[in-house]
């Protein structure tokens, strides 16, 4: 037998019904603040992620599926969304249109790492990019998006952390504060802080070794070197929240995983979640679309792993939705009746009711079984006296009432109900 890639996960028919709940519910919400949806290829050319993410990052140095096409071109299989948003944002034109543009995207992504709880090879991201709207209004209203679902999703204990992790020209000063403070310390640390000391010293703050970490936690902090205007902005996103009625905690050691965040930067966090906490995570993004030779275009998003996002709904006991059930199950009793009861199915599908009938010549007794596990609402048996009478044994399987009911007025009686039509109704 070929079994499953490590790091992939089937979803059965069993499971499906929640991912589709998951997201319907964040559809809904996303289009409840104007966001529409956008889908981009699985795969793109390997330099649209290099540029983008970020040659620094573990996500491009470390953890993408790349491999040459059969023409000889380097292919990545994407291993985040806002990359390709990014460019067909700016390949379809969309720039010229109205702005502010907003997009949501529900996307399977890809990444070569170490398997664990919530983390896979192959997951699931919903995310949300708004382009055009440089004002800290722009960072509120996405992070109020992600609290919005958040709450929608049933969720309680989320906290929500937030940063700044200033532009450019705040940044500068900040690099070489981190340099200073890095450099005595390089030879104890891992070969990772070691390459990223010139090229991006504040991914040294986000590294997940244990030796690095006693160095990192007295690092300086981004929030520390705001320039006026960026110091402006963060003020502006936190009264907004604040008024919002939203809680937030600052947390300096936010500095995001990816090289295109600017300023605002903010994580959802649980404890449901275990040592990897983070539940959803995002900010602001002004030089992305630089990076791949357009105009500077001032951006703000979120990304959501759902995997991780299913794992802290079920440790919340969040709601869930039950397993769809069939209207009804149509019960032949021979050979005749078997064949109506197909029929009559069919009938049924097209005037809006789902139901199944037996197609594995199952007898009595095990039909019944079979609907009882479906968990269908009604059972309609039909049997030779039922054929000659023109009308069906409808039981409800809810509350075991029983009906005598015309075949002709099945669909009715099963979109109506039983109080529709008294006179079908016996004791």
């Amino acid at each position: 037998m070929i079994n499953i890639p490590k790091g992939t996960k089937d979803v059965l028919p069993s499971q499906s019904h929640v991912w589709q709940y998951i997201e319907d519910v964040s559809r809904v919400t996303a289009e409840g603040y104007g966001f529409r949806e956008i889908r981009t290829p699985v795969f793109e050319h390997t330099e649209l992620f290099s540029r983008g993410v970020g040659d620094t990052t573990d996500v491009v140095t470390k953890e993408m599926y790349t491999f040459l096409d059969k023409g000889g071109r380097s292919v990545t299989l994407r291993p985040e969304g806002t990359a390709g948003v990014a460019r067909a944002f700016l390949e379809n034109g969309l720039q010229g249109g109205v702005m502010p543009f907003k997009a949501y995207y529900v996307c399977s992504a890809y990444r070569y790492e170490r398997p664990q709880a919530g983390r896979l090879r192959e997951f699931h991201q919903f995310g949300a990019e708004l382009y055009g709207a440089e004002g800290p209004e722009a960072d509120a209203e996405v992070i109020l998006l992600a609290d919005a679902l958040l709450k929608n999703l049933g969720l309680k204990n989320v906290k929500l952390k937030i940063n700044s992790i200033g532009c450019p020209a705040c940044r500068a000063k900040y690099y070489e504060a981190l340099k200073a403070y890095f450099r005595p310390h390089l030879f104890e640390m891992c070969e990772d802080c070691n390459a990223r000391f010139e090229k991006n010293p504040m991914r040294i703050i986000d590294c997940k070794n244990e030796a690095c970490k006693k160095f990192t936690a007295g690092a300086p902090r981004a929030i520390e070197f705001l320039c006026d205007g960026c110091k402006a902005h963060f003020e502006k996103v936190k009264e907004l929240l604040g008024e919002a009625g939203v809680p937030f905690e600052v947390d300096p050691s936010i500095v995001r995983g990816l090289d295109y965040y600017s300023r605002t930067v903010f994580e959802f966090t649980s404890e449901a979640a275990g040592a990897q906490g983070t539940v959803l995570g995002g900010g602001r993004y002004d030089g992305l679309l630089a990076q791949y030779g357009a105009k500077p275009t001032p951006a703000v998003g979120f990304a959501m792993g759902m995997e991780r996002l299913l794992m802290v709904m079920e440790a919340e006991g969040a709601p869930m939705p039950e397993p769809p059930r069939p209207d009804c199950y149509l019960l032949g009793m021979d050979d005749a009746s078997r064949k109506k009861a197909f029929l009559l199915a069919e009938e049924l599908r097209k005037a809006g009711v789902s139901c199944e009938t037996d197609l594995m010549a199952r007898s009595v007794k095990a039909q019944f079984k079979y609907a009882d596990k479906l968990g269908a609402r009604y059972v309609v048996t039909i049997g030779e006296n039922e054929l000659a009478e023109g009308a069906a044994e409808v039981k409800n399987m809810d509350t075991s009432a029983a009906a005598r009911v015309k075949f002709e007025a099945l669909a009715q009686f099963m979109t109506g109900g039983e109080e529709d039509d008294q006179r079908n109704e016996r004791a």
